[in-house]
């Protein structure tokens, strides 16, 4: 964040400039019924960003659309609409190659079409927050929830985190430029979540004062050079590595993206610090554990009320980042657990294969249940998983999960 010298006095549109801890801390927060949608726009409102560019994709769109009308209102210093989604992130980068904090979202297939930029913007060490909507990316093409692009995201040098609620959304976008303009950080972060589940449905929200915001950025605490009239765009090509073939050619590559991997590592203090853990518990010591991220968290809070009505001990693993990744802590949480159920908004099961990746006696993961293409999962699913896998039986659902 920038120094503490701007805390106190006001930005652009009026906002007194607050000090980041206390607004998000102490600050007295007022209860208001919005879509996830509305909520970003009323993060955006308290983020001091300089740039949003947009791209219409559903079920993104909405969220764009009301930044919108901030820039109108002068809460936002300049606002556009790109060529395409892959014009949106190029120019994404652009701005925050000047200097200006970047917020822009998307979903889906725009995601996929766009996904050349993302490890160019970790690379480049460009701290833009980029709201992800997780919908189908497959053919046929489906506008519901799936987070299948999640896993595209997960190797490209991002952080990563996966919100389950509206309100994860309101105070993880805050916290999120944060955390990744940290200079130790300045990285990207993709702030992702289950669409429409989260952005067309309301929720009530503590948000915090109108008035308030972050402090702006200040480009010049980046650990690379921030463009200007005297500093050329030469921090991601220097013409002596880029087109040579020689061994300070690929030492000078290999240890760069050492380098991002290691901000990405870096980042974990801070995500820790102010998301107040990388995953929450509830219950570790159940021998059955639903481990999941995003609203199949919501699903599995619900399966476990409906298994203690019937007697059977669950606990709770909630995962809020997936870059930096958990895995110490997830080790812990699980430790004693017998039986470890993954509920998955997708086809391929790249939590439950991450997770398998990361503790000892990985049989005991249950990757599912998975539904796909914008499919609900009733928690009566992840329940009967649970029953069958301990032997109990249970109605039939046909037709629903896997």
């Amino acid at each position: 964040m920038a120094t503490q010298s701007l805390v106190g006095t006001k930005n652009r549109a009026g906002q007194m400039v607050a000090d980041p801890w206390e607004l998000l801390h102490t600050a007295e927060r007022t209860p208001s019924f919005f879509t996830g949608s509305e909520v970003i726009k009323e993060a955006v409102r308290r983020a001091n960003c300089d740039v949003m560019i947009a791209y219409p994709i559903t079920p993104q769109s909405e969220a764009a659309a009301l930044i919108g009308e901030l820039f109108a209102e002068g809460f936002i210093g300049d606002y556009f609409r790109g060529e395409s989604e892959f014009a949106v992130m190029s120019q994404c980068a652009g701005a925050a190659f000047g200097g200006a904090r970047v917020f822009t979202t998307t979903a889906g297939p725009g995601t996929m079409r766009a996904m050349e930029n993302f490890p160019m913007w970790a690379g480049a060490r460009l701290p833009i927050q980029m709201i992800v909507t997780c919908r189908g990316i497959n053919s046929p093409l489906s506008i519901q929830p799936d987070t299948l692009e999640i896993s595209y995201l997960l190797n490209t040098g991002m952080l990563v985190w996966h919100a389950e609620t509206a309100q994860d959304f309101y105070d993880w976008i805050l916290k999120g430029y944060i955390v990744s303009e940290e200079p130790d950080v300045h990285l990207p972060l993709a702030l992702c979540c289950d669409g429409f589940f989260v952005t067309h449905t309301k929720d009530m929200v503590n948000l915090t004062p109108a008035d308030q915001c972050l402090p702006p950025y200040d480009p010049y605490r980046s650990p690379v050079p921030c463009m200007d009239m005297e500093c050329p765009p030469v921090r991601m090509m220097r013409d002596p590595f880029v087109m040579k073939s020689n061994y300070i050619s690929y030492a000078t590559h290999a240890s760069w993206q050492q380098e991002v991997w290691a901000a990405i590592e870096r980042s974990r203090k801070h995500a820790i610090r102010w998301l107040d853990g990388l995953i929450e518990v509830e219950n570790p010591d159940a021998d059955i554990l639903i481990v999941s991220s995003g609203t199949a968290v919501s699903q599995g809070r619900e399966a476990k009320c409906l298994l203690e009505d019937d007697g059977i001990d669950i606990g709770i693993v909630k995962i809020k980042t997936l870059r930096p990744w958990p895995a110490e802590e997830i080790r812990e949480a699980t430790r004693k657990a017998k039986h470890i159920i993954v509920p998955e908004f997708n086809v391929t099961g790249w939590l439950a294969k991450e997770i398998r990746a990361t503790i000892p006696d990985a049989g005991r993961v249950l990757a599912g249940p998975h539904v796909c293409g914008g499919m609900t999962m009733p928690p009566e699913i992840i329940a009967a998983d649970i029953k069958k896998r301990l032997g109990i039986q249970s109605e039939s659902l046909a037709g629903r999960g896997s």
